[in-house]
């Protein structure tokens, strides 16, 4: 695995895995503007669909050994866990809301 490719959540959900064949993560996948045909063969027995040229970042959910593999290939610039969002509080309530 090349580590240097991955973002920090994605590592640290990574060594949190303990069925590396059962278990998933939903991912960002970063790649070069212009994919050759093994590329676009990788991704889509992995499941990702490359129909749309031009695009660069696509998303999956994957077990541990596939993004192993996906961070060892040249053609992957990083890739990045996908995480739940949540709403935050505001911290600025105008004066006329009072």
């Amino acid at each position: 695995m090349n580590y240097q490719k991955l973002d920090a959540a994605l590592a640290m959900a990574l060594n949190d895995v303990s069925d590396l064949e059962a278990s998933t993560l939903d991912i960002f996948i970063h790649t070069e503007p212009v994919l050759d045909a093994e590329a676009v063969a990788v991704l889509e027995n992995l499941g990702i669909s490359v129909a749309s040229s031009g695009k660069d970042v696509f998303t999956a959910k994957l077990p541990p050994n596939a993004i192993a593999h996906l961070s060892q290939q040249p053609w992957v610039k990083h890739l990045k866990l996908s995480q739940q969002l949540r709403f935050a509080k505001p911290s600025f309530i105008p004066r006329s809301a009072m």
